[in-house]
């Protein structure tokens, strides 16, 4: 059985996670995929600001941060 889908926004310091769902729409969501999130992308959360915001993940061999705002509407499997 799959694991249940979080937030990429909840997912933990250290942990990693495949892209499930991705919105298909937005300017900032065109970008995003630009970059390399897509559906079935392995992340993984590096750290996150101070205050919690701004997050910063690994994918794909580069790090890339991302508003948490903006890291909430893409839903993750968490790896086990």
């Amino acid at each position: 059985m799959a694991a249940a889908l979080i937030k990429l926004s909840d997912l933990t310091v250290g942990a990693s996670a495949t892209v499930r769902k991705f919105p298909a729409q937005g300017a900032a969501f065109i970008r995003l995929r630009e970059m390399g999130l897509l559906t079935g992308t392995q992340v993984t959360l590096v750290r996150t600001a101070p205050l919690g915001d701004p997050l910063e993940i690994k994918v794909r061999g580069y790090h890339l941060t991302l508003r948490k705002v903006d890291a909430a509407h893409v839903l993750v499997e968490p790896a086990l």
